[in-house]
């Protein structure tokens, strides 16, 4: 099911990448695009060294803040540049269909994080449980981390790549979280949200307020889709 990616094709990166803001609800993502499998990776402290770790408290979890960066040589004053705080709400993944939704209300966004066929074929009316997870774009957020932590003690991913502007689609793993504990990543660390395996799960959603996001989108930079394969989860 998965088509095969050239090195070249993956190596490649468009000098025309725009900074224009995707239509989330819309996406315009082209047909017969390559699919990538990532690895599915089970989370734990070692494996999550680096992109971030987990978290036991939600309430009392504080989110990094990451100080505003100079722009010339003079620096920023320290006591300054860290001072837009946090802001919190629920994010919810939910599957309808070949789509899965993301509604983060600490941001008032709403987003199509991923597929279940490709894009050009989904369909919201059924109810059949997904096999594969098909993401077309990814962001981090330069002004601090962010904490997902889920109300239910269910399952859940998170792809997420390490921090550089250069990454490509084969820098991105899918960490695989078993419920019982949230997740934090760090500022700059590519991620699109927290994703239900099925159906639709809550998360308490902690984040800088500043929100700066920087995007990949897979399509139109790679001519690529990454899966994760959903029948190769851990039991």
């Amino acid at each position: 099911m998965t088509s095969n990616v050239t090195t070249t094709l993956l190596n490649t990166v468009s000098h025309t990448v725009t900074n224009t803001v995707p239509n989330y609800l819309n996406p315009d993502i082209a047909a017969d695009l390559a699919l990538l499998d990532i690895p599915i990776i089970e989370a734990t402290p070692e494996s999550l060294k680096g992109y971030g770790y987990f978290v036991d408290d939600p309430k009392t979890f504080d989110i990094e803040i990451t100080r505003w960066p100079a722009r010339g040589w003079r620096q920023v004053d320290e006591d300054t540049g860290d001072e837009g705080g946090v802001t919190e709400g629920t994010f919810i993944s939910t599957w309808k269909g070949d789509y899965l939704f993301g509604r983060n209300k600490a941001v008032d966004g709403h987003y199509i994080i991923g597929y279940n066929q490709r894009p050009e074929i989904a369909v919201d009316t059924h109810n059949d449980k997904p096999s594969q997870l098909l993401l077309w774009h990814a962001n981090y957020h330069p002004d601090g981390g962010q904490m997902f932590y889920p109300k239910s003690n269910q399952p859940f991913l998170l792809p997420l790549a390490l921090p550089g502007d250069d990454v490509k689609p084969q820098d991105f793993v899918c960490f695989y979280f078993s419920g019982e504990r949230g997740a934090y990543i760090h500022a700059d660390i590519w991620h699109e949200g927290v994703f239900a395996i099925a159906g639709e799960q809550e998360f308490a959603d902690k984040q800088g307020a500043v929100h700066a996001r920087v995007s990949v989108d897979f399509g139109k930079e790679f001519n690529c889709l990454l899966r994760v394969d959903l029948t190769q989860l851990p039991k």
